[in-house]
């Protein structure tokens, strides 16, 4: 192990320790400091900061995540960034609240307590934490699961919500072909094998503090992170904010959890389901999900928006949202690669 250093944050007046060792954004993750981040293998640029004092090394990264101008002007990835000296870091694209609401990622193990498929096409993944500690998360957030036998892991979001009887996980996966993680679920997870967890990661939550209305916008096995912040939504009492769902997928055999959503939106004063279907007619809305809140949705810029789902239906959403207006503070993402290699 090497040195270790301070590193300040601005402008949200945070300090913590890294180690040589470690990335700054796993040092801030070790004591429960939830910066913005994505990807966290310098692909995707949420955690791009700029350094204002101190010297850091930063591993290899995509030019698409931090152009070389960039990286010369002092502007750097945490998930990349390594400390050598204290260092001061500007964040650029912070959420205080989040930062500070944050939970120590632990590396956990779990025994497979259910694999059940939903669809043709995607899985529900129960885990039970095994091991002595408490694993927490909040409603929204991912983990990384070891892929037995290769040295990789997969990212997924949890569906349900913390439960303090119990450590539960569960898990709505997409199949995919050959799949490093996902093919497991059809061929190759039993229930009693084990698998290594950790986490929590993530900043796509529920912004309790405020009291727009709010729009989640969901597609695929997108649908695991907005249903955990859904049940989150309904299990509270005082709750008096407007929620409406709007859920995209390709046929009717693709909707899943509809009791389910009904019944949670029982318990929400002002709550509307839209499901959406992309690749037939029905008596419902059809077409690109983002398409269709585009058109039902009048007044955009003042609701807090959700969106989670495969990448060209968060970026459709994205610039249908920017095209709107909506403020960017009002907008939370997660965008789930598809590949094969990746799973999720």
């Amino acid at each position: 192990m090497g040195d270790t250093h301070r590193i300040h944050f601005d402008p949200v007046d945070i300090e913590i320790e890294a180690n040589e060792d470690e990335t700054v954004l796993d040092a801030a993750f070790r004591q429960g400091v939830m910066l913005m981040h994505g990807c966290k293998e310098g692909q995707c640029s949420s955690c791009k900061s700029f350094l204002l004092d101190g010297d850091l090394q930063m591993g290899r990264y995509s030019t698409f995540a931090l152009a070389d101008y960039e990286s010369e002007e002092g502007y750097v990835l945490l998930c990349r960034s390594h400390a050598y000296s204290d260092l001061d870091i500007e964040l650029l694209n912070y959420d205080e609240d989040m930062i500070r609401a944050g939970l120590p990622v632990v590396t956990v193990p779990t025994r497979v307590a259910a694999v059940e498929a939903v669809t043709a096409d995607i899985s529900l993944l129960r885990l039970v934490v095994t091991g002595a500690d408490e694993f927490k998360f909040h409603p929204g957030q991912y983990v990384d699961i070891a892929v037995p036998g290769t040295g990789e892991h997969r990212s997924f979001s949890m569906a349900n919500l913390p439960r303090s009887h119990d450590s539960t996980l569960e898990f709505i996966i997409k199949r995919y072909p050959g799949g490093k993680f996902s093919a497991l679920l059809a061929d190759g997870l039993s229930v009693g094998d084990e698998l290594e967890v950790t986490g929590p990661y993530g900043t796509f939550t529920l912004r309790a503090g405020s009291d727009r209305r709010i729009v989640l916008v969901a597609g695929g096995a997108g649908m695991a992170p907005v249903l955990s912040i859904l049940r989150q939504i309904a299990a509270k009492t005082d709750f008096d904010r407007d929620v409406v769902f709007y859920y995209g997928a390709r046929t009717e055999q693709d909707l899943f959890y509809l009791d389910e959503i009904r019944d949670l939106g029982s318990g929400i004063a002002g709550f509307d389901f839209v499901p959406v279907l992309s690749h037939v007619d029905w008596s419902g809305r059809c077409g690109m999900v983002t398409d269709v809140v585009d058109s039902c949705e009048d007044r955009l810029a003042a609701c807090d928006v959700y969106l989670c789902g495969p990448p060209p239906m968060v970026e459709a959403g994205l610039a249908m949202l920017a095209e709107r207006q909506v403020p960017q503070e009002q907008v939370f993402y997660d965008k789930f690669t598809v590949s094969a290699e990746a799973d999720r």
